[in-house]
């Protein structure tokens, strides 16, 4: 604040005497003072108020002055310069314009396609910074004496006829004998503005959740905020597949049961999409190698484990039912024997366990 602002501020024009700028900041003060006036805006205010009344009592403007201004001194000579360029050099950045560095420590949850193949994030934030100037107080140290009690805490105030005099709290200050001084960085807030910082950051293929990522602030795409950010990684869940922690991605999936006795072609979905898979009656774990997780970050793929639970039908129709009698009877040997190995194996021991039993009591048969 100069000090024409600070005429404007107690509502005085430039070149007021001593006597009405101390009338006029009696005047705001009884007006303002946050003992007086509860509105939100009294403390701002009040400060406003003080600043201006201390600037122009040091500068010297409120006292009359008989001395005529002096004269301006005239610029001493300036030796000739060689010119260098056409073009003017470039100004060396103010400190007020340089923009803070930061680093913001976020959680970014991925997929366990994005984990596995890579992807670009787009993030986005905003970051507000404790000032500096004040170390987040608001106002500078030290406290600055009052100056409408000269640090005293009290002011005199003459009774009737001037005979008696009293001394009263200094409404300024509030009895304290100091006063603080607004910082002018934050306004009085502590924080300075609030800055925004769009980044778009890699994650390479084969994070794993609780790995740690530093994205630098080059990457940085609004020139309000330099952000350094330290990622942490988080998989969600996935629906469909579990990952193992030897890098393993296992598929748990029904299957057309008579499409697994038939050896039927089937679509399995793997984490780059989906993948032909021949079914065999005789098993149900399949193994597709290097379909899986990468087993070290920006390594090889780990393999992908399909588990089949093969489906049948609760129920069937009267013609369903009769195309099945047919196929037993089919798959059946002469006789009723059954043509599979097992099964044959199973009904031998079967009858030879009855031909014990018969020998050990006859009249149970």
């Amino acid at each position: 604040m100069d000090t024409r602002h600070a005429f404007a501020e107690l509502g005085l024009a430039p070149g007021a005497s001593a006597h009405e700028v101390k009338a006029a900041w009696r005047r705001l003060v009884s007006q303002w003072h946050p003992d007086r006036n509860a509105s939100a805006g009294a403390v701002a205010r009040m400060q406003r108020i003080n600043d201006a009344f201390q600037i122009i009592r040091r500068s010297g403007l409120d006292a009359p002055s008989e001395a005529p201004p002096r004269a301006a001194r005239p610029p001493a000579p300036q030796p000739p310069q060689q010119p260098t360029s056409s073009a003017p050099p470039s100004p060396p950045p103010r400190p007020d314009e340089a923009v803070p560095r930061r680093t913001v420590q976020r959680k970014v949850r991925l997929t366990l396609e994005e984990a596995a193949s890579g992807c670009t994030k787009v993030l986005q934030g905003k970051v507000v910074d404790t000032c500096e100037t004040c170390a987040g107080r608001g106002y500078g140290l030290p406290e600055a004496a009052c100056l409408p009690c000269e640090g005293s805490g009290e002011v005199k105030q003459a009774a009737w006829f001037g005979w008696l005099n009293t001394r009263l709290a200094c409404e300024a200050c509030g009895g304290k004998g100091t006063t603080r001084v607004e910082c002018g960085d934050c306004r009085g807030t502590g924080k300075l503005d609030v800055r925004r910082y769009q980044i778009h950051a890699r994650i390479p293929h084969g994070v794993r959740g609780g790995d740690t990522l530093n994205v630098n602030a080059q990457r940085t795409r609004s020139p309000q905020a330099a952000v350094d950010l330290q990622l942490r990684i988080e998989l969600i869940d996935h629906p469909l597949f579990t990952l193992d922690e030897d890098r393993t991605v296992h598929c748990t999936m029904p299957v057309d049961g008579f499409a697994w006795i038939a050896n039927r072609s089937i679509s399995v979905p793997t984490l780059t999409g989906m993948q032909p898979l021949a079914l065999h009656r005789d098993r149900v774990t399949y193994r597709l190698k290097h379909q899986g997780f990468p087993l070290e970050r920006r390594g090889e793929r780990g393999d992908h484990v399909v588990t089949v639970q093969p489906i049948f039908p609760e129920r069937l129709s009267a013609d369903q039912d009769i195309l099945l009698d047919q196929l037993i009877a089919a798959l059946s040997g002469p006789q009723g024997h059954a043509s599979d190995h097992r099964l044959r194996t199973w009904q031998r021991e079967l009858r030879a366990w009855e031909r014990r039993l018969h020998k050990r009591d006859p009249a149970a048969h």
